[in-house]
């Protein structure tokens, strides 16, 4: 989770372009649901099933984050990543627990449920609405920010890679053995951008490879609330 990449300096009448365009261009909120899961966890495939009934809901961004905790129970997951399970155990004081479990579903960074049963996320996306910060675009090669207000003073700005569509994933040991288990919009990347205090920000946007898709989102730190988020 590097952030090797650098604001691009705005002048005034850059900026001033740069929030018309926003106005013009800003995608539309979304409201942005995680699903932190494992190939080594017999609970988490009816929360799989249940992410793949949300991912085509308009509005929805949904993300399947595979952690890594439950490797040593004899089957290491091929999409778990460190960097994924720091991700999901920030989320855990903000939102009550001692810490991390699966499945576990966190829409907007700042409300959960489990997710394994029908109708959960659902009803969570409904009480939840969508992100309410500044407006965000991925446009020209560039991750434009508007200004607004940033809680505490400041947001962090994370890259999302992710492949979008569902995948079937074989387990040949640990709980789920024999299984093949299908998994909606897989992340396979996440990086840390910068920062983002509340003035109109433009960040360089990193060319996606693999047939990855790019999602983008302004959040409060140490596992806070999302306050923008955005996808091509």
């Amino acid at each position: 989770m590097s952030s090797s990449c650098k604001p691009i300096a705005l002048s005034s009448l850059a900026a001033l372009a740069l929030a018309a365009s926003l106005g013009a261009a800003a995608a539309q909120p979304l409201t942005v649901v995680e699903l932190f899961t494992s190939q080594g966890c017999s609970s988490c495939p009816p929360a799989n099933a249940n992410l793949i009934k949300v991912k085509d809901q308009p509005g929805v961004l949904a993300l399947s984050f595979n952690v890594t905790y439950w490797d040593y129970l004899g089957w290491k997951d091929i999409f778990g990543r460190q960097e994924f399970t720091q991700r999901q155990v920030s989320y855990e004081p903000p939102l009550g627990h001692d810490g991390p479990f699966t499945p576990q579903v966190v829409v907007n960074g700042h409300a959960d449920v489990v997710g394994a049963a029908p109708g959960e996320i659902e009803k969570l996306i409904s009480v939840s609405g969508q992100t309410s910060g500044p407006s965000l675009s991925l446009d020209g090669g560039k991750v434009k920010i508007g200004a607004g207000a940033a809680p505490g003073g400041r947001a962090d700005v994370w890259l999302v890679r992710y492949a979008k569509g569902v995948v079937e994933v074989p387990v040949a040991r640990g709980e789920n053995t024999g299984r093949t288990l299908p998994h909606a919009n897989v992340v396979h990347a996440l990086e840390k951008l910068g920062s983002w205090t509340g003035d109109v920000t433009a960040y360089p946007l990193p060319a996606a490879s693999g047939g990855l898709s790019t999602a983008v989102l302004v959040q409060s730190p140490d596992g806070g609330p999302i306050l923008a988020a955005a996808t091509n």
